[in-house]
C-alpha cells in the first residue's frame, strides 16, 4: 500500500500483456499538468509475482534485486520489448521511463519533448526510482533496496549521464546506448551554435527552427519502410519532433558540461557503432552505420564521463544499438549482460 492508502494503479502496456504501465504525477508547468509514465516487465513468466534475487548463504538477508531502467532518446518512447526479454531471461527486473512529453507521457497541450534545462529530468528519475522501490518490494517480499542499472540511449544518455554526475551512489552502473555527448562534429562546431542559438533562445525560446529533414535514420528503424520495427507515429514522428532554440540551448550546455568533465563514480559502458554516415535520405548502407551521430567523437567524449569506462563497438550497428540487425543486437545484449553481471551491486 501506499502513504495514502491506495495501491499504485498499473494498466496493461501498449506492448501487450507481459508489460504494464504506471503514471507519475508530477510538478505542472506553463502548460499544465505534467506526468512520466514507468513501464514494467511481468516478470519471466509474465505474470506480476517475482520471487527475491538468490541471496548471499547469511542468515537474515536477501541480495537486492538486480533493476535495468531504460531511458529513451529524442522523439523517441521505450518500445525495445525483446531488449526486456532477454534482460528479465537473465534474472534482471526490467522497467523503463517515458519522460514527461515524449511517448506514454506526452499530452496533446503539451510541446513534444520540450525544456530548457535537462535537470528537469531528475524529477522524473526520482520518481521512477521511488517507484521501481516500492514495486520491488510488494513484489519480491524483500526489504532491501534493488540496485539499479541506468540503460539510456541518445539524448536520453545525456541526461542519464549528467545525472549520474549530479547524483553520485544511486547506481550500480550506467549504460549509454550510442550517447548524445556532442554536437555532429566536434565542439568547434557546439560553440558556434550556442552564438547562434543564444540569441534565438531569449527572444523566442519555443520558435521552431527551421532543420533539414533527415529521415533515413527511421526508415531504416520503421516496420513501414526498411526497419523490423512498429513505431508509433505520434510519439516517434517520421521528421521528429521540431527543434527549438529553448530546447537546442539545453542540449548544447549538457554536452559542454561533459567537454568540461563529469565525475561518474559507477562504472560507465559506452556501446557505439562502428560508423558515422550522417544523410537525409535512406539508403541500404544507413542499415549498417550510425546515421544521427559521430561514434568517433562520442568515443572521445566517453573518455570523460568518468575513471570506469568501457567503450564497445558494434561494426554493423545502427544508431540505437538494440534495434540493429538481429545478428548485431544479439551480441550486444551478450555483451550487456555480461558487464551487468560483473558489477553486481
Amino acid at each position: 500500500m501506499t502513504l495514502a492508502g491506495v495501491r499504485p494503479l498499473w494498466r496493461e502496456d501498449v506492448l501487450g500483456s507481459r508489460f504494464a504501465r504506471l503514471e507519475l504525477p508530477l510538478a505542472p508547468d506553463d502548460e499544465g499538468p505534467v506526468v512520466a509514465t514507468l513501464v514494467r516487465h511481468a516478470g519471466p513468466d509474465g505474470t506480476a509475482a517475482w520471487v527475491a534475487a538468490p541471496g548471499p548463504a547469511v542468515p537474515g538477508t536477501q541480495a537486492p534485486a538486480k533493476v535495468v531502467l531504460y531511458l529513451h532518446g529524442w522523439a523517441d518512447y521505450f518500445l525495445q520489448a525483446e531488449l526486456a526479454d532477454h534482460l528479465v531471461a537473465s534474472g534482471f527486473h526490467f522497467y523503463a521511463l517515458d519522460l514527461r512529453k515524449f511517448g506514454r507521457s506526452l499530452r496533446d497541450w503539451q510541446t513534444p519533448g520540450y525544456t530548457t534545462d535537462l535537470a528537469i529530468y531528475d524529477e522524473d528519475i526520482a520518481a521512477a526510482l521511488a517507484a521501481i522501490g516500492a514495486d520491488i518490494a510488494s513484489r519480491t517480499g524483500t526489504s532491501a533496496a534493488p540496485t539499479v542499472h541506468l540503460l539510456a540511449h541518445s539524448l536520453g544518455g545525456l541526461v542519464a549521464a549528467l545525472w549520474a554526475d549530479r547524483n553520485p551512489g544511486k547506481l550500480g552502473t550506467l549504460v549509454l546506448n550510442a550517447p548524445w555527448l556532442e554536437l555532429q562534429g566536434s565542439s568547434l562546431i557546439r560553440n558556434i551554435a550556442v552564438h547562434l542559438v543564444e540569441p534565438l533562445a531569449r527572444a523566442d525560446p519555443r520558435r521552431v527552427l527551421l532543420m533539414p529533414s533527415m529521415p533515413g535514420y527511421w526508415d531504416s528503424v520503421g516496420g513501414t519502410a526498411h526497419g523490423e520495427w512498429v513505431l508509433d507515429p505520434a510519439w516517434r514522428p517520421r521528421e521528429s519532433f521540431p527543434v527549438r532554440p529553448g530546447w537546442m540551448k539545453a542540449v548544447l550546455a549538457g554536452h559542454a558540461a561533459v567537454a568540461q568533465r563529469l565525475d561518474i563514480r559507477p562504472p560507465v559502458l559506452v556501446m557505439l557503432s562502428g560508423r558515422t554516415r550522417i544523410q537525409a535520405e535512406w539508403s541500404e548502407e544507413l542499415m549498417g552505420l550510425d546515421a544521427v551521430i559521430d561514434v568517433e567523437e562520442t568515443a572521445r567524449s566517453a573518455l570523460r564521463l568518468g575513471r570506469r569506462t568501457a567503450v564497445f563497438r558494434y561494426p554493423g550497428a545502427i544508431h540505437d544499438i538494440f534495434l540493429s540487425r538481429r545478428a548485431v543486437r544479439q551480441e550486444a545484449y551478450d555483451d550487456l549482460v555480461l558487464w551487468l553481471s560483473l558489477y553486481p551491486g
